[in-house]
C-alpha cells in the first residue's frame, strides 16, 4: 500500500467527511461513485476504504484512504474471455477524496423466492 497521498486532512470536518463516505462503501458492495471531476465509476468494492494515516508529497502526515472498485462486468462494457466476463478497465485504486457521491447499485441476481414452509426460510423475499 502506498505511503504518500496526493491529498492529506487534518482538520476534524474533512476526516469526518472521509468517514462518511467510507461507510457508505461495505466490502462487496454494488456502487457507482461520482467523483469530483464528474467521471462516475462502477463497480463492486473489494473492501471498506479504511481512513489512515499517509504522509503527503512534502511530508506532511495527515488522513485519506483508498478505495478499490473490482469493474463492473456489464453487457454494454465486457470483453469475453473464457468462462469469464472481464471488463476493459479493470481494477479501479481511487483517493476517497476524490469521491463526491456514492449510489448503491441493485443485485443483478436477486433472491429467489423460498418453497420451504416450516421453518419459513428469513432470507426469502415475500411470495406475491
Amino acid at each position: 500500500m502506498a505511503r504518500v497521498a496526493p491529498r492529506v486532512y487534518l482538520a476534524a470536518a474533512d476526516i469526518a467527511r472521509l468517514e462518511a463516505i467510507a461507510l457508505q462503501l461495505p466490502q462487496d458492495a454494488r456502487v457507482q461513485v461520482t467523483l469530483e471531476d464528474g467521471r462516475q465509476i462502477a463497480g463492486m468494492v473489494s473492501a471498506t476504504p479504511t481512513v489512515q494515516a499517509f504522509f503527503d508529497p512534502r511530508g506532511v502526515e495527515g488522513m485519506n484512504a483508498l478505495l478499490r472498485l473490482d469493474a463492473c462486468t456489464d453487457a454494454a462494457h465486457f470483453v469475453e474471455s473464457s468462462h469469464q466476463r472481464a471488463h476493459p478497465d479493470g481494477i479501479h485504486d481511487l483517493w476517497l477524496d476524490e469521491v463526491s457521491a456514492v449510489t448503491r447499485l441493485p443485485n443483478p441476481s436477486p433472491a429467489e423466492t423460498s418453497a420451504r414452509s416450516h421453518p419459513p426460510d428469513p432470507n426469502a423475499p415475500t411470495p406475491r
